[in-house]
C-alpha cells in the first residue's frame, strides 16, 4: 500500500473495512438508522426545492410591490425554513447517533482481535516498526473512520439528491442559447446546466492537482503525533529511572527532536492547505456571482423577472454547489483517506502475524499432562538464529526446580514459549491445563484501579479476609487500609512491594503449578527466605524458578542449568 495512491487492493480493503459492520449482528438496526437518514435527507432537500420555487414568487411579488403576496410569501418562507431545520437536525442526529454505534461495534472488535492471542505482546515484539501506536488506531483512527465515512455517505447522498431535483428545473429554465460560427447557427439547449457541470468538473480537477499530496502528509502526521505523544507517556511511566540518571536533558533533546519532526511535516500540510484554500475560497467566492453573470443578460433582456432571476441563481448555485461537493471536502476526505490507510495497514498487519504465529506454533506440539515434559525441543529467534537445541527433560509434579545459566543465555525465553509468548520453537511439549498454571515476570504487571483489584488480578475471586492475612504474611500490612483506594499502583509502590504483592496473588490464586522468573530480585534476602518457606509449603505445587542467587537453592529439590544452547 502506498501512501497517497489508492491501488485496486486499497479499494478492496476499505470496501471490506466498511462491509464488516453491515453484515454483522447489527445490520436490522444499522440499516433502519441508514434509512431514516436517507429519508430526512431527501425530505430536507425537498423543502430545498420547494425554497427555490419560493424565491421566483417572492422576488416577483418585491418587483410587483404586493404586499399581500410579500407577507404571504415570508408566512410560507417560515414554514419551509423550519422544516428544513426539523429534518436536517434530525438527519445529523442519526448520523452522529449511527457513527457512535459504528464506532463502538468496530472498537469491540479491533480489541478483542488486538487482545486474543496475545496479539498485543507479539505486535511490540516482532513487528519490526511496521504498526505504530496501536492504541492510536483503534480510539483515534477507528472514530475518524467512522464519523467521516457517513459524513461523506451523507453529504454525497445529499449532493446527488440535489442535482437530480435541480437539474430538470434548471434545464427548464435554461433557453437555448444561439451563436453563429463559421457561418452556421448552433442551439444549445440546457446551457446553464452544461455550463454549472464545466464549472464544477475544472475546479475538482485543480482542486485534486493541487491538494492530492495531502493524504501522505495527514498518513504521516498522525504517526508523528502519536510518536510524539507516546515519547511523553514513556517518560511520566519512567521518571524516576530517567531522574536518577539525570537524563533530562537528553529526554528533552529527544522530546525536541520529534517535536521538531512534527512541526516541519505541520507546515508542510499547512503551505498545501494555504494553496487549497486559494483554491476552494476563490471558487465559492466566483461561484456566488458566476450565476447571476451567465443569466443577467436573460433578465436585462427582460425575457424573465427579477423572481425569475434569483430562481435560476438558486437553482444555478445548487446544482453547481452539489457538482462540487467534492472540492468543499477535500481536506477532509484527504484526512479520511490517510486514516483509512492506517486502519487497513494495522488490519493486515494483525492478519499476517496471526498467520505467521499460527505457522511458528504449529512447529511445537503441544499436549496437556500432569507433569511438564520437553522432548527435542528448540527454541530460536525471529531473525531465524537458533537459541537453544534439543531440550529434552521432565518437570514431575510436586518438584520443586531452580533454572540457572548466564545471563542473555534463554532462560526467560523459555518460560515464554511453555506459556505460549514466544512462537519460535519446535518439538514436543507436555504442559499442565492452563487453569492450574501461573507465571510470574520479574516486573509484576500493576493494573489501574484499586489496590484489591491490583492483588487478585488477572482474577476477582477471593475472601477480604484471606486477602488481608496474605498482605500481612508478605510484608504489606501497612497497604491494607489501601485496599479500597484506586491508583497507579505500578507507580505508587516500590519493585519490591510490587514482587511481595505478586506472591499474594499466588497465594489467593493457589495454582498447582507456577514459574517465576527473577520474581525476587528486588527483595532483601529475608523477605525472599520467608516468602519461599511460604511458597514450597503450600500443598501440591510444583514450583519452577529463574533465579542467579545461590539463596534459592535450599527451597529447590533440582537444578536445571542453561549452558551452551542447551539444558542441562
Amino acid at each position: 500500500m502506498t501512501t497517497g495512491h489508492w491501488d485496486r487492493e486499497t479499494v478492496k480493503g476499505l470496501c471490506r473495512l466498511t462491509s464488516e459492520y453491515w453484515k454483522s449482528g447489527e445490520k436490522k438496526s444499522a440499516f433502519l438508522y441508514l434509512f431514516g437518514i436517507i429519508i430526512l435527507t431527501i425530505a430536507a432537500v425537498y423543502m430545498t426545492l420547494l425554497l427555490n420555487d419560493w424565491f421566483n414568487e417572492f422576488y416577483s411579488a418585491l418587483q410587483n410591490y404586493d404586499k399581500e403576496a410579500v407577507y404571504h410569501g415570508l408566512v410560507r418562507f417560515t414554514a419551509l425554513a423550519f422544516g428544513h431545520i426539523a429534518f436536517s437536525v434530525y438527519a445529523y442526529y442519526l448520523q452522529q447517533t449511527l457513527a457512535l454505534r459504528w464506532r463502538r461495534w468496530m472498537t469491540e472488535e479491533y480489541l478483542s482481535r488486538w487482545t486474543s492471542h496475545q496479539m498485543f505482546y507479539r505486535m511490540e515484539m516482532f513487528s519490526g516498526g511496521r504498526s505504530d501506536n496501536p492504541d492510536q488506531r483503534i480510539s483515534e483512527d477507528i472514530n475518524l473512520f467512522t464519523t467521516r465515512t457517513l459524513s461523506f455517505m451523507s453529504g454525497l447522498l445529499r449532493a446527488v439528491t440535489t442535482i437530480f431535483c435541480f437539474i430538470f428545473v434548471l434545464w427548464t429554465l435554461s433557453e437555448p442559447l444561439s451563436f453563429t460560427l463559421g457561418g452556421t447557427t448552433f442551439h444549445v439547449y440546457g446551457y446553464l446546466v452544461w455550463t454549472a457541470l464545466a464549472y464544477s468538473v475544472i475546479g475538482t480537477w485543480i482542486t485534486h492537482k493541487v491538494g492530492h499530496r495531502l493524504v501522505g502528509l495527514n498518513f504521516v502526521q498522525q504517526k508523528l503525533e502519536a510518536d510524539f505523544r507516546y515519547a511523553m507517556v514513556r517518560l511520566r511511566e519512567t521518571s524516576e529511572s530517567v531522574a536518577f540518571y539525570h537524563g533530562a536533558p537528553e529526554e528533552r533533546r529527544i522530546l525536541g527532536g520529534r517535536f521538531q519532526k512534527l512541526v516541519a511535516n505541520t507546515v508542510y500540510i499547512i503551505r498545501k492547505q494555504k494553496q487549497l484554500s486559494w483554491l476552494t475560497n476563490s471558487y465559492g467566492q466566483i461561484a456566488i456571482i458566476f450565476p447571476f453573470v451567465v443569466a443577467a443578460p436573460r433578465y436585462l433582456s427582460k425575457s424573465i423577472s427579477l423572481g425569475g432571476l434569483m430562481q435560476v441563481a438558486n437553482c444555478f448555485g445548487k446544482v453547481q454547489e452539489s457538482m462540487s461537493y467534492f472540492v468543499d471536502v477535500y481536506s477532509d476526505l484527504a484526512e479520511w483517506m490517510s486514516c483509512v490507510e492506517r486502519l487497513l495497514t494495522f488490519d493486515e498487519h494483525m492478519k499476517d502475524l496471526r498467520k505467521e504465529t499460527e505457522k511458528e506454533e504449529g512447529r511445537l506440539h503441544r499436549e496437556e499432562g500432569r507433569e511438564l515434559a520437553l522432548s527435542h525441543v528448540d527454541v530460536g529467534l525471529p531473525n531465524g538464529k537458533r537459541l537453544l537445541s534439543s531440550i529434552s527433560c521432565t518437570i514431575h509434579e510436586g518438584e520443586k526446580v531452580i533454572l540457572k545459566g548466564p545471563s542473555g543465555s534463554g532462560k526467560s525465553t523459555l518460560l515464554r514459549v511453555l506459556s505460549g509468548l514466544w512462537p519460535f520453537a519446535e518439538g514436543t511439549l507436555v504442559l499442565p491445563e492452563r487453569k492450574e498454571v501461573l507465571f510470574i515476570p520479574q516486573r509484576p504487571y500493576m493494573p489501574m484501579g484499586t489496590l484489591e483489584e491490583a492483588a487478585l488480578y488477572p482474577g476477582r475471586e477471593g475472601s477480604r479476609a484471606d486477602l488481608e492475612y496474605w498482605m500481612r504474611e508478605c510484608g504489606l500490612s501497612q497497604w491494607i487500609s489501601h485496599l479500597p483506594e484506586e491508583g497507579d499502583w505500578g507507580h505508587v509502590l516500590s519493585l519490591g512491594e510490587q514482587q511481595k504483592l505478586a506472591f499474594v496473588r499466588i497465594f489467593m490464586t493457589k495454582p498447582r503449578w507456577v514459574f517465576l522468573d527473577e520474581a525476587t530480585s528486588a527483595m532483601d534476602e529475608e523477605t525472599e527466605n520467608r516468602l519461599y518457606s511460604l511458597l514450597v509449603r503450600m500443598p501440591g505445587i510444583t514450583v519452577v524458578s529463574v533465579g542467579h542467587r545461590s539463596t534459592l537453592d535450599k527451597y529447590h529439590t533440582r537444578t536445571l542449568q542453561v549452558r551452551e544452547g542447551t539444558v542441562l
